[in-house]
């Protein structure tokens, strides 16, 4: 093996510099949140997408740095890599109150009998933040680039790409009834460089090795309420003790009444807006693969994706509504009602605007996925890929504060026991899933190809919520590979993916559930929900030798 460098090698390092510092600015600059993906492998790659996403026994040119970094030492010369995609994601869901939904007294919940409004797409720009943008479909684009030398059994490469991530924005209509849970929601891991080296062991057998360095955020800005058993009880005391005129001995029990009109607990009013924007700028993990082709009509790949304890930092704004500030100043107001708040651990007030620092690790989860090639013919090859997750790493998300939150405070009654911290118990599971594809070689230069990919859901059932409405998931998928010449190839892809879910009243602790204590965070409680998701994608790449 040598590796001596000639002039033309000298001239190819400074392309490689420029090459990566290229792909850097790419990924700081393209809003490839556009991506609008449900979670991984979606909108990395026209070709995998085409495939349902079962390459890693036949990974695609300079994308194989993500699906199989071993696929690298396939490439041969010096290529770059372009990537164009369309997407576009809708969330919806339906509300029905049944005939014994009661709410302590209060049935005519306003969201019963409503559906969602329309969706869009948010644009998140690595180190810069969320944009006002609302598009109804995004556009992104990503590139990479390849380097061997003629003879070496060395590939090196780079990619800029989507790790996984989710945008949806129900902000547009200022009723949708989807704003108490995931108003506007960005969930990204974009790898903003991958240094990889693939190497040929033998004819038959390769591996690889990436490092891909990524930017991960999370924004979720939701409106906020508590249909909540426990504050329809004080709301049904409020009507009955202060009637339309107040009560004047109030002031000397526990001043229910002295909060004003705009004190009066209503569980389906807003109680609040919450904001949290945070992100991990810099985040490594490590891709390592091994590809086996003892022939042209059979192939083995396997790759490990390690995963990572991403630390996300960044700031919180909570705007309380009247109802509860008002409430609160109405008890210490009068005689007993601080002796009644300090029992139940009331604050003594709440601010309007309560902001600051916020902290949560956000856990990338390893992924295992094993793929194997098939060529009963010359000119068709069936790929089929398994694919585990580790997903129960996402069990529960806890939001670090850099101060006690008054609006958690006045929910110790309601079980939580540290207002400077809230715990979100999403019950995520590990899960396996397939994927199928099939190619048919049509001409000398034309392939055309399909995907299905079932996509098992990691959401128990009894933890879907609106904010993540990720049910078992449907992907159908077409495209093409067109060779120009020896040295240029497009590869083009069109993909629907559907999933739908059906959550009965009681069913579901993170939406619907009415228990007396489960108030954080069962927005919907006792109606029943319905909804879906569709994700509609459209991709074409180029690769060609420079």
């Amino acid at each position: 093996m040598e590796l001596t460098f000639t002039r033309r090698s000298a001239r190819l390092a400074a392309r490689t510099r420029l090459a990566m510092a290229a792909a850097s600015l790419l990924g700081v600059g393209m809003p490839l949140t556009a991506h609008a993906a449900v979670s991984e492998n979606l909108a990395t790659s026209p070709t995998a997408m085409s495939l349902g996403n079962a390459v890693t026994a036949d990974p695609p040119g300079i994308e194989s740095i993500h699906f199989n970094p071993a696929g690298l030492a396939r490439v041969k010369g010096d290529k770059e890599f372009h990537n164009i995609f369309v997407a576009s994601i809708r969330t919806s869901a339906r509300f029905h109150a049944p005939d014994d939904f009661d709410i302590s007294g209060f049935k005519n919940d306003p969201v019963a009998g409503s559906s969602s409004g329309p969706t869009s797409q948010k644009v998140y720009v690595p180190f810069y933040g969320m944009t006002g943008w609302r598009l109804p479909a995004l556009p992104a684009a990503t590139m990479g680039f390849s380097f061997n030398n003629d003879g070496s059994p060395f590939t090196f490469g780079t990619l800029t790409y989507v790790q996984q991530g989710m945008t949806v924005d129900h902000a547009k209509d200022p009723n949708d009834p989807m704003r108490f849970e995931g108003k506007q929601m960005v969930l990204q891991r974009l790898a903003l460089l991958s240094p990889a080296v693939g190497y040929q062991v033998s004819d038959t057998l390769r591996i690889g090795a990436s490092v891909p360095i990524a930017n991960a955020a999370m924004v979720v800005n939701t409106d906020v309420r508590m249909p909540n058993k426990l504050l329809g009880i004080i709301g049904k005391l409020q009507e009955g003790w202060c009637g339309d005129g107040g009560n004047p001995i109030d002031t000397l029990a526990f001043g229910l009444c002295g909060g004003g009109p705009e004190g009066r607990i209503n569980p389906f009013k807003r109680v609040a807006n919450i904001n949290i924007d945070m992100s991990a700028p810099i985040d490594p993990t490590i891709n390592l693969g091994v590809l086996w082709e003892p022939t042209d009509a059979f192939a083995v790949g396997v790759v490990y994706q390690g995963g990572s304890d991403a630390v996300h930092t960044g700031t919180y704004e909570i705007r309380t509504d009247p109802m509860m500030r008002k409430f609160v100043e109405g008890m210490y107001a009068s005689l007993l009602g601080p002796i009644a708040a300090a029992v139940t651990g009331m604050p003594t007030s709440i601010p309007e605007v309560q902001k600051g620092h916020v902290t949560a690790t956000v856990p990338f989860p390893a992924r295992w996925q094993v793929g194997f090639k098939l060529k009963p013919v010359k000119r068709v090859q069936f790929n089929v890929d398994a694919n585990y997750q580790k997903w129960n790493e996402w069990s529960k998300l806890t939001f670090q504060f850099d101060q006690s939150i008054k609006l958690l405070e006045a929910g110790r009654i309601l079980g939580i026991t540290d207002p400077s911290k809230f715990e979100m118990n999403t019950g995520f599971r590990n899960v396996l899933h397939w994927g199928f594809g099939l190619q048919v070689q049509a001409t000398r230069k034309l392939t055309l190809r399909f995907g299905y990919e079932p996509r098992k859901s990691s959401i128990p059932a009894d933890r879907i919520s609106l904010i993540a409405p990720l049910p078992d998931t449907k992907l159908y998928s077409v495209g093409f590979n067109l060779k120009v010449d020896r040295d240029t190839e497009f590869n083009v892809a069109a993909s629907y993916l559907r999933g739908d879910f059906d959550a009965p009243a009681r069913s579901s602790s993170n939406l619907n559930r009415d228990n007396f204590f489960n108030a954080v965070y069962n927005p919907y409680a006792g109606l029943d929900v319905a909804g879906g998701i569709r994700v509609r994608y459209f991709g074409f790449s180029f690769t060609k030798r420079f």
